[in-house]
C-alpha cells in the first residue's frame, strides 16, 4: 500500500440529531449527541489508513482537553502526527453541527481561531518518503507555495487537492494538481447546476489533471487526460448520516489511484464507499 501525507484540520465536532430542523427562535431537543473528531484531512486519513494505507497529517494541534479526544481518535486509527505543530496554547477549531433525522441533511456553524499548517512547518518534512500528498484547497497563500516547491523539487509523489468551498485565489492551485477533487457546493457557488457542464468549464483551466466532481444523490462524474466523462451513480439507501461523505469520496479516489486502477474504477468503488458511509454513524468501513 502507499504512505500519504495529508495537509489540513482536524476538528472537534459536536453534533446534534433533531427530528427536524428547527425554525429560528425556537428550542427544540436532541434525540442524540456525539463528540467526535472530524475535519476534512483527518476525516479522509481515517478511510485510507482502513483500506491499509500508512497515513500522515500535517496540520496544526494543541496540547488541551479537545485536542487530546482528537489525538487519541486518530492514534486509534494509526494515523502519524509527527508532522504536525503542537501548540501548547489556544483551542482546536469546533464545528456544531445540526443533523435532520428525517432526511439525513447537516448543518455546519464553525468556530477557529488557530493559525493554519505554515509553508516553514512543511518545509520541515522529508517528502520523497510519501507516494501521495494531498492537501485541501484552504490557506491559499502558503498551500500555493507548497505546491509549487513540491514540482519546483522534482519529487516524484501524485498531488490531489480538494477544492471544496469558494475561497478567494483558490484557482491559483489549480494547475499544480495531478487530481482535482470538487464537491457539488463549489461547482453550484459558480453558477453550474450539473457535473458535466463543470467540469468541462474547468478543463477549459485544466489541461492535464484528472477533473472529480462528488454531486451527492447523482453519485460521482470525473473528466479523464482525454476528456472522456465518466459517471457512476450513487448507492441508495436510508440516509442517516452525511457528516464526511465528501471525505469518504476522496479517500475512494485516492485509495485507487494509488493501487493504479482506472478511474473509472476509482469512481465506482469512491461512491460505493460515499453511500455506505451516508447509511450509517461514523467513519468506520
Amino acid at each position: 500500500m502507499s504512505h500519504i501525507l495529508a495537509i489540513g484540520i482536524a476538528t472537534l465536532d459536536i453534533i446534534n440529531t433533531v427530528a427536524t430542523y428547527p425554525s429560528e427562535d425556537s428550542e427544540v431537543r436532541a434525540l442524540s449527541q456525539q463528540i467526535r473528531r472530524g475535519g476534512n484531512a483527518t476525516n479522509t486519513l481515517v478511510i485510507l489508513s482502513q483500506l491499509g494505507h500508512q497515513c500522515s497529517w500535517g496540520g496544526v494541534w494543541v496540547d488541551e482537553p479537545d485536542g487530546q479526544k482528537i489525538l487519541a481518535d486518530l492514534v486509534h486509527y494509526k494515523i502519524d502526527i509527527r508532522y504536525c505543530h503542537c501548540l501548547s496554547e489556544g483551542k482546536m477549531p469546533t464545528s456544531y453541527i445540526t443533523i435532520n433525522q428525517a432526511n439525513g441533511s447537516r448543518t455546519i456553524v464553525h468556530h477557529r481561531n488557530l493559525p493554519e499548517f505554515s509553508l516553514l512547518d512543511f518545509q520541515q518534512i522529508e517528502l520523497s518518503q510519501f507516494d501521495w500528498l494531498h492537501f485541501e484547497g484552504r490557506h491559499i497563500s502558503d498551500t500555493l507555495i507548497m505546491l509549487q516547491q513540491v514540482k519546483r523539487d522534482g519529487v516524484n509523489i501524485t498531488i490531489s487537492v480538494e477544492i471544496e468551498k469558494p475561497r478567494a485565489n483558490i484557482t491559483q492551485l489549480f494547475p499544480y494538481a495531478d487530481v482535482l477533487l470538487f464537491s457539488k457546493s463549489y461547482a453550484q457557488s459558480h453558477a453550474y447546476q450539473n457535473a458535466p457542464d463543470f467540469l468541462m468549464a474547468i478543463r477549459a483551466q485544466v489541461q492535464s489533471a484528472l477533473l472529480i466532481c462528488a454531486w451527492g444523490e447523482k453519485g460521482g462524474y470525473a473528466l479523464d487526460k482525454d476528456n472522456q466523462l465518466l459517471h457512476s451513480p450513487a448507492i441508495t439507501g436510508k440516509i442517516i448520516d452525511t457528516l464526511g461523505a465528501g471525505d469518504t469520496f476522496n479517500a475512494g479516489i485516492i485509495h485507487n489511484l494509488c493501487q493504479k486502477k482506472t478511474l473509472a474504477y476509482a469512481l465506482q468503488h469512491a461512491c460505493q464507499l460515499a453511500g455506505q458511509k451516508c447509511m450509517q454513524q461514523g467513519l468506520i468501513i
